[in-house]
């Protein structure tokens, strides 16, 4: 509850060292049990918007390594095959590149925005497909792509075995 009474979370777990009740809880908030508990309750199942990519974060050497002036956004490094991604033509890396503390496959596409909102990191990217859209909906991502900034239209669909 909040300092007005006000449900903004359901407990689902606790991490206890004690074996007590004292700890770290974790709770679903509660914008996102009203989103999906009247789906699961009429359907059975919730299904989750997905984009179908996988990368990293973007790191300060990352950046340099791609000439990307402000480290932030997401690196796609690989799609999944008839993926949202792939249908739209999101680019994935193409060349491994040793940076310091690892080897990278760089020249895919940096989402740096969905529908307008900054992505900083990959959190940014999943929270606003859970909270903010649906499956079926279209959303534009912001990408930087050899230099340049372009936009993209791709459609949300369900994530796979759902």
């Amino acid at each position: 509850l909040n300092m007005q009474g006000q449900v903004i979370g359901i407990n689902t777990a606790i991490f206890s060292v004690t074996g007590t009740f004292a700890g770290v809880g974790f709770a679903i908030p509660s914008n996102t049990i009203a989103k999906v508990v009247p789906v699961l309750i009429e359907e059975g199942f919730y299904p989750h918007p997905w984009i179908g990519v996988s990368g990293t974060d973007m790191t300060p050497e990352i950046a340099e390594a791609i000439g990307l002036e402000e480290p932030r956004g997401f690196l796609v490094i690989s799609i999944q095959d008839g993926s949202p991604a792939s249908r739209a033509g999101i680019q994935e890396g193409s060349s491994e590149t040793v940076l310091p503390r690892r080897e990278i496959p760089l020249g895919g596409d940096v989402i740096l925005s969905i529908d307008g909102i900054t992505v900083r990191k990959l959190d940014d990217l999943l929270g606003y497909l859970e909270q903010s859209t649906q499956v079926g909906q279209i959303v534009s991502l912001g990408i930087w792509r050899d230099g340049e900034t372009t936009e993209v239209d791709l459609t949300l669909t369900a994530r796979p075995g759902e």
